[in-house]
C-alpha cells in the first residue's frame, strides 16, 4: 500500500466514517492527520485531509449562514443526476444555463455577476438532469488563494458531471489547460484514468459487493474485501472500471483523487471563423482525448439540443422501466441506474424489502434473450429494459 498507515490511524480512519455531524468529522480528521506518518508516501493523503478539513470548515460555516438566512453555496441534489456548469466569468455560463432549462439566471454583461449556484432542470426525453449554474472559475481554486475556491471545488465534487464552458473569443484551449491544472491540483481529474473504483458505503449492504467492468490487476476480489475491512468498512458497494490496482482501491477510498465526467462546451462559436473554430476544437481535443467537445452558442442556439443527450451517455446511465404483474403497459418515468447495474440494484431502488421477498424477475428489451425472460437478482440490466419483479408475497 502506498500509504503504509498503522493500525491506530485506521481505527481513527473509522471513527471518521462513523461521525454523523459536520463537528464531528471535523474532530475525527483532525486526529486521523495526527496519527498519519509523514512520508512521501502519504504526501497525496495528507494533502487530501487538510482540502477535506478546509472543505468541511466552509460547509459548517455555510450551514450557519442557512441557520441565519443568509446566502448558500449549497445545492441539494434533484432528478437523475446534477451537472455543473464551469468556467470562466463572461464565458457564457449563465446564457447556455437559461438555453438548457427553464430557470434564469441573470445575464448582466459584466464580470463576476454570478455570485451564487443557480439550480434548474434541463431534460433529455423522459428523463430529468439537474443543471447547476457555477459562480466563476478564478485561478487560483486548487491553491486556496481565492476566497470561495473551497466551495467552488466542492460544488465540482458534489456533482456528478461537469460542463465546462470555455469561451471561442478568448483562448479557449488555455481557459481549458488552466481548469484542469487547477482542478487536478484540488484533487478532481478530468482526464479519464486507465481504470477508476467508485465506493459507494452504506448500511444497506450486507458485506462488500463488487461489480467489475474491468480487472484488478495485482490483486482479487477477496484482498479487495479485506483491505476495506482493514479500514472499518463492512457495507459498500465497489464499482471497477477498467485496469486498476489494490492501490487505487485505497486511494478511492480516501477520495484522494477523484475522477469526474466531463464536457466541453465551446461557446460563441458564431463570433469565430470556420478556420478558427477548426483548429480551436483540433486543440482541446489534443488537451483532453476523452471529453466530448460541443461546439454550441448560446446567442444563435447551435448546438444547444445535442447537450442533453451527451449528458446523459457521458454519465453512463440507464433508464428500467417498472411493470406490474399481468399488466401490459410499463411505467412512464422510468428507473435511473448506472449501467452494469443489476436487477438487486433495481429491486432495491423501487422497495429494498422486495429482497428479502423475491422470486424472480421477468425482463423485455435489450438485455433480455427473448421477450418476458426469467432472470434471477445478477441480471446485468441495459438502457429501455422493462422489469416485472415477482415475490412470494400474494399479488405482487
Amino acid at each position: 500500500m502506498v500509504t503504509n498507515l498503522p493500525a491506530e490511524a485506521k481505527v481513527r480512519w473509522a471513527r471518521y466514517l462513523e461521525a454523523r455531524t459536520v463537528e464531528e468529522k471535523i474532530r475525527a480528521l483532525e486526529e486521523f492527520l495526527s496519527a498519519v506518518p509523514k512520508h512521501k508516501g502519504t504526501e497525496n493523503l495528507v494533502a487530501w485531509v487538510r482540502r477535506k478539513l478546509s472543505e468541511l470548515r466552509e460547509e459548517l460555516e455555510e450551514s450557519k449562514r442557512r441557520r441565519g438566512g443568509g446566502p448558500s453555496f449549497f445545492v441539494g441534489k434533484h432528478g437523475a443526476a446534477q451537472a455543473l456548469l464551469f468556467g470562466y466569468t463572461l464565458s457564457g455560463k449563465s446564457s447556455l444555463f437559461n438555453a438548457l432549462t427553464n430557470a434564469r439566471s441573470a445575464v448582466t454583461g459584466l464580470p463576476y455577476a454570478t455570485r451564487l449556484p443557480v439550480p434548474g432542470i434541463m431534460s433529455f426525453e423522459d428523463v430529468q438532469i439537474q443543471l447547476v449554474d457555477a459562480p466563476p472559475f478564478v485561478p487560483g481554486i486548487g491553491s486556496g488563494k481565492v476566497s470561495w475556491g473551497a466551495r467552488l471545488v466542492g460544488l465540482a465534487r458534489n456533482a456528478d458531471v461537469l460542463l465546462v464552458v470555455v469561451d471561442a473569443t478568448a483562448d479557449p484551449v488555455e481557459q481549458y489547460r488552466c481548469i484542469l491544472r487547477e482542478l487536478e491540483e484540488a484533487g478532481i481529474v478530468l482526464r479519464k484514468p486507465r481504470g477508476r473504483v467508485q465506493i459507494e458505503r452504506s448500511k444497506a449492504y450486507s458485506g462488500i459487493r463488487l461489480v467489475r467492468m474491468g480487472r484488478i490487476a495485482d490483486g482479487t476480489e477477496d484482498d479487495v474485501r479485506k483491505l476495506l475491512e482493514s479500514y472499518g468498512v463492512y457495507g459498500a458497494l465497489v464499482r471497477i472500471y477498467g485496469e486498476v490496482s489494490l492501490d487505487d482501491v485505497e486511494k478511492a477510498l480516501f477520495e484522494s483523487m477523484v475522477y469526474k465526467p466531463s464536457l466541453v462546451l465551446l461557446n460563441k462559436v458564431d463570433a469565430v471563423s470556420d478556420a478558427v473554430l477548426g483548429r480551436q476544437l483540433d486543440e482541446l481535443r489534443i488537451a483532453n482525448p476523452h471529453a466530448q467537445v460541443i461546439p454550441v452558442s448560446a446567442l444563435t442556439g447551435r448546438g444547444i439540443d445535442s447537450v442533453p443527450r451527451a449528458v446523459f451517455n457521458v454519465l453512463e446511465l440507464i433508464r428500467v422501466y417498472t411493470k406490474e404483474p399481468n399488466s401490459r403497459e410499463p411505467s412512464k418515468e422510468p428507473l435511473v441506474l448506472p449501467k452494469g447495474s443489476t436487477v438487486e440494484d433495481a429491486v432495491r431502488l423501487i422497495r429494498e424489502e422486495f429482497l428479502k421477498y423475491f422470486k424472480y424477475a421477468r425482463i423485455w428489451g435489450p438485455s433480455a434473450k427473448y421477450p418476458g425472460e426469467r432472470v434471477g437478482l445478477n441480471h446485468v440490466l441495459s438502457d429501455g429494459d422493462v422489469l416485472e419483479v415477482r415475490t412470494h408475497i400474494r399479488g405482487i
